[in-house]
């Protein structure tokens, strides 16, 4: 259900972010199935900041390439359509992150880190499909980013309750907006036209409140985004410091996932690892 209030506040705003065009190109070349490895680096190349993103990003640990991987086609052949799909969508929404201040910055590396930890748990423990993680994992947040381009003083009357009163984020959403980031995100991510578990996902990634109906597969993505968000709060990506407090294997993010205490922990080390080894290539 659409929050009418959110609707207004979009309208009265102005225009929403577009997904950028090589995102968008990327995705309909992918889906028209006689894509080959070089028309892709072709549109990839024509944006050069994303070009040299996605080549960065697939010498990552992350990845897991043993040799270095110089040529955008070599990155593709090696990555395959659907990783270079992501990769492509991530490098290129990192401009709907301008103007790129603190606020937005620790936006980022918040959400590009929960990507990657949700693709590590998907992954290792085939709860989801890892492409289908990451990407769920990396928008999670993003209406935090369309409020702040909104209306940018307002968010920051939220990240100051945030910080100065200690509340947390959701709090302190609705102690000033008449919906949430959650919602937000849900409505930009269906405008862009993304697949609707997506959307569902990111609603859901905060509450964790299902029914009955909902589609078991669903849930556990929300459950691995839940758990790759609690990830980055520990360990402090993208916030002022790490939430030492918070224990994601008490979380009703690992009961769903039916992960135990002694495995979250074997991967929260192991995308912590694996973060500080390449968090320069995301930055």
């Amino acid at each position: 259900m659409m929050n009418r209030e959110l609707e207004l506040a979009i309208q009265t705003a102005g225009d929403l972010p577009t997904i950028p065009v090589v995102a968008t190109r990327v995705m309909q070349l992918i889906e028209s199935e006689c894509a080959t490895a070089d028309e892709l680096a072709k549109i990839v190349a024509s944006d050069p900041a994303v070009a040299a993103r996605v080549l960065k990003i697939s010498n990552s640990s992350f990845y897991g390439c043993q040799r270095q991987v110089q040529t955008l086609s070599s990155a593709i052949v090696l990555l395959g359509f659907n990783t270079l799909k992501s990769l492509v969508i991530a490098a290129s929404v990192k401009q709907v992150y301008k103007p790129f201040g603190l606020t937005e910055k620790m936006l980022w590396e918040h959400s590009f880190g929960a990507g990657l930890a949700a693709r590590i748990i998907a992954s290792r423990t085939r709860l989801a499909n890892e492409e289908e993680a990451f990407l769920a994992g990396m928008f999670h947040d993003i209406g935090k980013i369309i409020m702040n381009n909104l209306d940018r003083d307002k968010f920051q009357i939220v990240i100051q309750r945030c910080y100065n009163d200690g509340l947390p984020f959701e709090d302190a959403e609705k102690s000033i907006y008449p919906f949430s980031h959650a919602e937000v995100g849900a409505y930009v991510i269906r405008k862009w036209n993304f697949p609707e578990t997506l959307t569902h996902v990111i609603m859901k990634h905060h509450s964790l409140d299902f029914s009955p109906s909902d589609d078991d597969y669903e849930i556990k993505l929300t459950a691995v985004v839940s758990l790759a968000d609690q990830f980055c709060k520990r360990l402090g990506i993208g916030e002022r410091q790490p939430w030492e407090e918070l224990d994601p294997t008490q979380s009703k993010a690992a009961e769903i996932s039916n992960l135990g205490e002694a495995r979250i922990n074997e991967l929260l080390e192991i995308f912590s690892e694996a973060y500080e080894r390449d968090q320069p290539a995301f930055s």
